[in-house]
This record gives C-alpha cells, structure tokens and sequence, in this order.
C-alpha cells in the first residue's frame, strides 16, 4: 500500500492550525496585539501550545501552578483563567521589566489574586516552596525559561509535583537546534536541554510525550 502524499509545508500546516483554533479570551488577545510591535514580542509563547495546555488544565481540574519564566504574563494569564476562583499561579520571573507589562492584563480579565508573582531566580523560588512543606502538592509547572538550569528546575518540580502532575517543557526542539548534530551546538542552552531530553525520556519517575507543537512541548506527567 502507498502512503498518502504529504502536501503543504510544516510552515502551511502550522498557519492551518493555527488557523482552526477556537477565539482566544478577549483580554489575551489584547496582549498579544500589544506584543505584535514590541521588540521583543517574538519570545511570547506560541497560542496554539498555550491552548493546548489550557485545555488540559480544565480537563483534570487543577489548582496549584507553577511558571518558570513569565515574560509579559501572556500564558501565566492563560493559567489563571484555566483554574478556579481558589487556584494560585506561583509565576517565577527575575525581573520586573516585562512582567509589568502583563500585571494590568491579569487585573483586566479579573484574575490577578490567583498569581502569586515571585521576582528572584527561579531555582531559589521552587526551593523556598519545598522548604515551606510545598511537596508533593503542586498539578502542573510550565518551564519557559532559565534553560541553562533546566536540569535543576527539573529535579525541583518533581518534588513539588503530585503524583500524576504534570511538568510541561516548552522550547523542546530549540528552535530546531536540537535537530542539527551534536558538534553543532552554538548555544551554551542547547546542549542542556539536548541532555535533559535524553534524561527524561529514560526517567522511570515520569511517563513523558513531546508535542509538535509551537516550539516542541516536553509533557511528562509524575509517576
């Protein structure tokens, strides 16, 4: 039997994606807009992984977030809106610069007494939690951001996660640096990242899947 042809490129199907996603709330769209002309809004997380995610957090019903990396506050808000009036986002950033940006945003759609916003390195922010009896009782932590201590943050979330909690690592492919051979590393993030996928994919404490979608998201759910 001949396999179909595949038609369009990665770039055609991603636009037909994204494309075919349902609205996003009013005051997201709001903000992406906003990051449409600023220099740095490249770095805002894809839509399509965030609603992916978001839809995933309704589905289990989760309570407890964790963010490492916040920049503008686009999926910390996503988060916010995904859990209950009693939920919390622990969002982990190391400056103030863009999540000021985001702050009026959350207040905006109604949520910002859900997130709990902690300027400091976030290795030092997920040991502060486990230090104050945190483990074991965290849903869900999003990685996007402080690649070069990924191992860490890692091993970190998996003390704070509950069984059955998941970690989702975004920036799986690296911008498709993580495709390229090995001696190619140009970055001094990629090969960290490169060596914790090979980890988690061997990890007997998670059952782990790599979306295709955005960027590559990691998802490994706690065993």
């Amino acid at each position: 039997m001949n396999c179909p042809r595949e038609y369009g490129s990665d770039q055609q199907r991603r636009t037909y994606i994204n494309s075919h996603m349902s609205e996003l709330h009013p005051v997201m769209k709001k903000l992406r807009q906003l990051m449409e002309t600023h220099p740095r809004g490249f770095i805002m997380s894809d839509p399509n992984p965030i609603m992916v995610l978001s839809n995933m957090l309704k589905l289990a019903a989760v309570k407890k977030c964790i963010e490492v990396g916040v920049f503008t506050g686009y999926s910390s808000l996503a988060w916010a809106l995904s859990i209950p009036e009693d939920g919390k986002v622990v969002a982990c950033d190391i400056s103030t610069e863009f999540t000021d940006i985001g702050k009026p945003f959350w207040k905006e759609a109604g949520v910002d007494h859900k997130i709990d916003l902690r300027i400091a390195p976030a290795v030092d922010t997920l040991q502060s939690l486990i230090d104050a009896g945190e483990s074991g009782t965290f849903d869900f932590i999003y990685v996007d951001g402080d690649k070069l201590n990924a191992d860490v943050i890692y091993e970190l979330s998996l003390k704070l996660l509950r069984t059955n909690g998941i970690i989702a690592f975004d920036n799986s492919f690296m911008h498709g640096y993580l495709l390229k051979p090995e001696e190619e590393d140009e970055r001094q993030d990629v090969p960290v990242i490169r060596k914790l996928n090979v980890k988690i994919q061997q990890d007997p404490r998670v059952t782990a899947v790599m979306l295709d979608v955005g960027d590559g998201v990691y998802m490994c759910r706690k065993n």
